[in-house]
């Protein structure tokens, strides 16, 4: 298992290697990456120029390894990777990583959307967006909250 917050952008055929080497023995690894939106909402009609991301260390790197374990109880996993940037990014880049790998896809596809859907929900981030209108925090999405309604927490 492995938990990240950083600043800097990630490369994904790392993250992957790093993942491989972790599991040993896979059938199935499954890699998730994030990308800043140009629009949050799909109704939204000005387009957001920056995301910034604020957290409270120690509190987010507890959260995460939190989800980690936890999909790595429901499902047989060999490897778990969560790379999660914080600061000031532009629309496009990418924003999160999540990895899981088992010896079977089906647990690797679940695994990775349980982290993924508690991410967007329970991991203590918080978003300000800019526009030309100006900044404001992003408020929480009830689809978020119905997403985890699934996977009977």
């Amino acid at each position: 298992m492995s938990v990240r917050i950083q600043v800097g952008d990630f490369m994904v055929q790392e993250e992957y290697d790093a993942i491989v080497a972790e599991a040993g023995d896979a059938g199935a690894i499954v890699i998730f990456t994030g990308l800043v939106r140009e629009f949050h909402q799909a109704d939204q009609e000005t387009a957001v120029t920056t995301l910034t991301l604020e957290h409270y260390p120690g509190m987010t790197e507890k959260a995460l390894s939190k989800i980690a374990t936890e999909a790595s109880q429901r499902w047989p996993l060999l490897a778990t990777r969560i790379v999660h940037r914080v600061g000031r990014m532009e629309t496009k880049e990418q924003i999160v990583l999540v990895g899981a790998a088992s010896v079977h896809r089906h647990a690797a596809f679940e695994a990775a959307e349980f982290m993924m859907d508690f991410l967007k929900s329970r991991a203590p981030f918080w978003k300000k967006q800019a526009t030309s209108d100006g900044e404001a925090w992003v408020q929480s999405r009830d689809s978020d909250e119905e997403s985890l309604a699934r996977w009977k927490v």
